[in-house]
């Protein structure tokens, strides 16, 4: 083969799909779950912080540590096993231990991160979760009395899943000790890396549930506001219909509207597009999971569906009342505006009546002045011509009276041409 220069980023583009392997496991066993999250500004942090969280924690226990750009990790850790990955706003942790307490969801289970690495988190807690894994009982008899004591009735979702390779069930409570409750049943056909697949993508519907319901958060604190935005804008809009309305008033206020809906999506396009996408990664981890029903009890769809679809259409449904608002706001300018090039253009033709007005009056002003140059013209003009012809009267024995009257009308006649042929000249 002859040779080629390789992009730069090909293989790592190429390994990163194989960078973040499923676990392999085995009833019985347990699995720690911790999700870590910034309170501000999580996309944008230093995302080395997480890096040197995860290099203590594996200090702590004496195990090799991960590169320096790592992004993900997965190696033995003492006698667990550690899964870590750096996601967009925020790092997952992920124990296992290949063995099972006798007290079920133990709170000591979770003293595998030690106290002192906990306060140094950089971030806080969005999620944990344990897992129990436990091969699955001949008697289902068995498996109902475990989840009786185990979870609260009124919210346990339990599904056959992955064709009858495991059930598995949650109440999606925190319990006294802080953490979730996840329990696996597998039937003794399940592969372990099966096993870790159903492990890792109930984490997985743990973590983006609970990084979505930030943006439910999100939409509780910014409905005050947009109800308030939303009774200043109809308010507005009412008043540009009254003929009192004042356009450069009107104009400022809806102006002082548009920023801060602006504002509003700006802060919250980041969180919309994260829960919308969150919310879509839930639902496929839940439909990769083939569930089905368990001695008629509510599976995870269902339970999302009746808990969780709710509140993550209150955030679409206050995404698109943002985008409605600035529409019409937009609108709404758009109609001001008309109505100033309306107010204008009544102006520009009164401004345009009166400049009418005025050159007609000029126009008379003009004549009137015209006809008193003429006679003004003409009596100077008789008095010269008089004086020319005074001496050929005298001889001739016409008086200076008959004289005058008989220039007169030639004079006045000839200035009132020439007046007349000089403004069609200069016009």
């Amino acid at each position: 083969m002859a040779p080629i220069k390789d992009y730069p980023q090909r293989y790592a583009l190429t390994g990163e799909l194989h960078a973040r392997p499923f676990p392999s496991l085995r009833a019985p066993s347990t699995a720690v779950f911790l999700a870590i999250k910034q309170p501000e500004d999580a996309a944008n942090r230093d995302k080395s912080a997480d890096l040197a969280h995860l290099i203590a924690l594996l200090d702590h226990y004496g195990a090799p540590r991960p590169d320096a750009e790592a992004t993900h990790y997965y190696g033995e850790m003492g006698k667990y096993w550690l899964k870590w990955e750096q996601h967009t706003e925020l790092v997952t942790y992920t124990v296992f231990r290949k063995d099972m307490g006798e007290r079920a969801f133990a709170p000591d289970e979770f003293d595998v991160f030690p106290d002192y690495w906990l306060d140094d988190a950089p971030g806080g807690r969005i999620t944990s979760a344990l897992l129990r894994l436990m091969p699955k009982p001949e008697q289902e008899a068995e498996i109902t009395e475990k989840l009786s004591d185990w979870f609260v009735h009124e919210s346990l979702a339990v599904a056959s899943v992955l064709d009858g390779a495991a059930i598995v069930a949650s109440d999606f409570r925190i319990d006294e000790a802080g953490h979730l409750r996840i329990a696996i049943f597998t039937d003794k056909t399940t592969g372990d890396r099966r096993t870790g697949r159903i492990v890792q993508r109930l984490c997985e519907i743990e973590t983006y549930k609970s990084a979505s319901m930030l943006g439910f958060s999100m939409v509780r604190w910014m409905s005050p506001q947009l109800n308030a935005l939303d009774m200043k804008l109809t308010d507005l809009m009412a008043r540009m219909r009254g003929p009192a309305a004042l356009a450069e008033d009107t104009l400022h206020a809806l102006l002082d509207i548009s920023v801060e809906l602006e504002t509003l999506a700006v802060k919250t396009a980041f969180r919309f597009g994260a829960t919308g996408a969150y919310q879509a990664i839930v639902n496929q981890r839940i439909e990769a999971l083939r569930e089905e029903r368990f001695m008629s009890r509510q599976g995870f769809a269902e339970f999302m569906m009746r808990r969780y679809e709710p509140a993550m259409r209150t955030v679409q449904s206050t995404e698109n009342r943002l985008k409605t608002m600035s529409e019409r706001a937009i609108r709404a300018s758009e109609l001001l505006r008309t109505r100033v090039d309306v107010e204008r253009s009544a102006q520009n033709q009164e401004i345009l009546a009166s400049m009418d007005k005025r050159a007609d009056l000029q126009l008379r002003l003009q004549r009137t002045v015209e006809g008193l140059s003429v006679v003004a013209i003409s009596y100077y003009a008789v008095s010269l011509v008089g004086y020319l012809l005074y001496p050929v009267a005298e001889l001739a024995g016409i008086s200076k009276g008959v004289l005058l009257a008989a220039v007169t009308l030639p004079v006045v006649g000839a200035v009132w041409w020439m007046v007349r042929r000089l403004r069609r000249h200069i016009s």
